[in-house]
């Protein structure tokens, strides 16, 4: 158990700042090593981002083996590595990968259930380790795990400062109770706080986000370590490397029936009225948001006709929203739905393609000749812009005609700190800044300028693998299985902080 020193001081052998997927994964390895852990979450809730995951990506793991699919390490790293240029931190892929087979033993020990190991887009690698219950479930056994082996866990408590001591981490000053500074002292510090997504400022400043952007599952996530490790002189890695989602309707909730409607793969265009990408690519979610990012205000339109609604109602979606929304729901009170959106004046409906132009804000001549266009290559069954798959080619001429519009959206920030393959931050001269651990999405190395899906639920195992690696390494670095002698308080003087 952590232990009071001098009045207002705790200390522990190791502080966890966020309470997610890398955080918890930490604190359990530590705790079990016979570490003493104290966990900050400035939220009042526990879990993060990690709550939402369907599932987590893993290879050569025992539920692979048992379905007889043959994917190997080597496979899924040098793909991974390829689909990123090479930009990834090689070792640190390399890491991940091999620990990833573990994780999902490990996590079904304390009673974690995997549905099944499955791809997550047609002919896609069989990695995709799904969880029942979502990712709540893998939460919920860590905090029970944790919570048995006497680590404490301080909500609505922000970690304000880290707390140096010559070029060494000495602990973390927080924001307790009514305000009040709370400091602890601990030979080691893991930020795990889940990167800067609902920051607007770094967004900005670093990332190609975009003014309307909107957050997808995201909250809390001010950057606050982030910013704290590169105070204490952390190297930057991978700050501008976004985890775009599919487009979302700002007005309404992205996993709802409704919102899989704006991402159906028939008819989108730009806001100068022309169509900008094979809206079939939507399949593998990353890729319409960077097809997004190139257009004006990032914003899109799905343009749609009476026929094509009747069919969604009746027939169902053609695509879902991973497994919460699956494939074939039908929504039988679309009307009623659509019509919220357009009370809010993110749909239109028109008796006409020009009307419809005029309502949406785009060139009506623009917008005529595209569907006109587009309804040729429907006819056809094939597409002669973009060679979307036929099965996709919806033609709009049926009146009513409707528009609805997307923003871009953004799961996570996959980066800010540079850590080594043993999860050590590192400054900009490669050095280790001994004591500073960092995990999950405040992390970079793992991904290269983008996210991808070779591995598929990539960024909840990469919080999950990382946070076990941290933990780990502070174990043996501070041998503290063998004996714990280290959390004392230091003295009046020894410390200064580095505050964001």
């Amino acid at each position: 158990m952590p232990k009071r020193s001098r009045a207002g001081t705790l200390s522990a052998d190791i502080v966890v700042i966020g309470c997610g997927g890398a955080g918890l994964a930490a604190a359990v390895t530590v705790a079990t090593g016979g570490g003493r852990v104290i966990v900050l979450e400035k939220l009042g809730t526990v879990g993060g981002a990690t709550n939402y995951a369907e599932g987590i990506f893993a290879v050569e793991s025992s539920l692979q083996r048992s379905k007889g699919i043959t994917l190997t390490r080597d496979e899924v790293f040098k793909r991974h590595m390829e689909s990123g240029n090479w930009r990834a931190n090689p070792l640190l892929v390399r890491a991940i990968i091999d620990k990833s087979a573990d994780t999902v033993d490990w996590l079904k020990d304390m009673g974690v259930r995997f549905v099944g190991a499955v791809a997550y887009f047609p002919g896609g690698p069989e990695a995709w380790h799904v969880v029942d219950g979502l990712g709540a479930g893998i939460v919920k056994a860590l905090l029970k795990r944790a919570k048995e082996l006497g680590v404490e866990i301080c909500l609505k408590t922000p970690a304000r400062n880290l707390l140096m001591r010559k070029g060494r981490v000495a602990g973390v000053v927080a924001e307790g109770q009514e305000g009040r500074a709370l400091e602890i002292t601990a030979p080691a510090v893991l930020i795990a706080d889940g990167g800067f997504a609902n920051n607007k400022a770094l967004l900005a400043k670093y990332t190609t986000a975009g003014p309307n952007v909107i957050p997808f599952l995201e909250t809390g996530k001010t950057g606050d370590g982030v910013q704290m490790a590169w105070k204490a002189g952390a190297a930057h890695e991978g700050e501008d490397v976004l985890m775009r989602a599919q487009p979302v309707i700002r007005t309404v909730k992205s996993l709802t029936p409704i919102a899989a409607v704006l991402d159906l793969p028939y008819l989108w265009v730009n806001r100068q009225g022309e169509r900008f990408c094979d809206e079939g690519i939507v399949e593998q979610w990353p890729f319409p948001g960077h097809a997004l990012a190139n257009q004006i205000d990032q914003l899109m339109f799905h343009v749609f006709d009476e026929a094509t609604k009747i069919y969604v109602r009746d027939h169902g979606l053609d695509l879902g929203l991973g497994t919460m929304i699956p494939p074939g729901t039908k929504i039988p009170d679309i009307d009623a739905r659509l019509q919220r959106i357009i009370d809010d004046g993110e749909a239109w409906v028109a008796d006409s393609i020009e009307e419809l132009a005029v309502k949406m804000g785009v060139d009506a001549a623009t917008l005529t000749t595209t569907v006109d266009t587009y309804n040729r290559y429907c006819d056809k069954k094939h597409d002669d812009l973009f060679a979307k798959d036929p099965k996709y080619l919806r033609p709009v001429r049926t009146p009513k005609f409707y528009a609805m519009r997307g923003y871009p959206s953004c799961m996570s920030t996959l980066g800010g700190i540079k850590i080594n393959e043993r999860a050590e931050v590192v400054n900009t001269h490669g050095e280790v800044i001994p004591g500073l651990y960092a995990g999950g999405n405040c992390a970079g190395g793992f991904y290269g300028g983008h996210y991808h899906l070779v591995t598929t639920g990539g960024a909840s195992a990469f919080a999950l693998n990382s946070g076990r690696i941290a933990g780990e390494s502070v174990l043996q670095r501070l041998g503290i299985q063998a004996a714990p002698t280290h959390g004392h308080s230091t003295s009046e003087g020894e410390a200064q902080t580095a505050s964001i």
